[in-house]
């Protein structure tokens, strides 16, 4: 098996908003760009709710997002998983980026996003336990999953919950 490994956040100066994911696709992986896959509704969304074009270069719109104040990372650092689904990762071989760290770094960050319920969950299991009472007041949210594997929601609706990330 493979391990894969994450890509380094991006983070531009005083965000204000963390969006997490699991870890990327292998569509990501190949071309080194978060939410890559041409069926994921990241950018759409993030298109709509931040007036971003999400054809538009991949650096340019990752410029254009934390100008934002919108920083995006995973909550794995390295993994082995045997598809793109979150659902395959081997629970053992999950280790998680450094997620205090960055949070340690950047206290301008006011709320964690997290893009579908797994990143959620491996963050409740990983992270949350060795973060200290100097967060408590982050508030979290977990979103609807970009993925297009969670085809069980309308985009609409998506749309409607991504609308979190704008709250000042």
């Amino acid at each position: 098996m493979t391990i894969l490994q994450s890509f380094t956040p991006i983070c531009g100066a005083q965000p204000r908003v963390l969006i997490l994911g699991t870890m990327p696709g292998k569509i990501s992986l190949t071309q080194h760009q978060y939410y890559a896959h041409p069926r994921n509704a990241f950018w759409r969304i993030i298109g709509e709710l931040l007036h971003i074009d999400p054809n538009d270069r991949y650096e340019t719109r990752v410029e254009q997002l934390m100008q934002a104040q919108i920083a995006v990372w995973d909550v794995l650092k390295f993994c082995v998983r045997k598809s793109s689904l979150d659902a395959d990762i081997e629970a053992n071989s999950a280790v998680p980026n450094d997620i205090s760290a960055l949070l340690r770094a950047n206290p301008t960050l006011r709320r964690v996003c997290f893009n579908g319920g797994k990143a959620a969950q491996l963050y409740r299991r990983h992270i949350a336990p060795q973060l200290a009472a100097e967060f408590h007041s982050i508030e979290y949210f977990a979103l609807p999953s970009t993925s297009p594997a969670h085809a069980g929601m309308r985009y609409a609706e998506k749309l409607g919950a991504w609308h979190v990330i704008l709250k000042k």
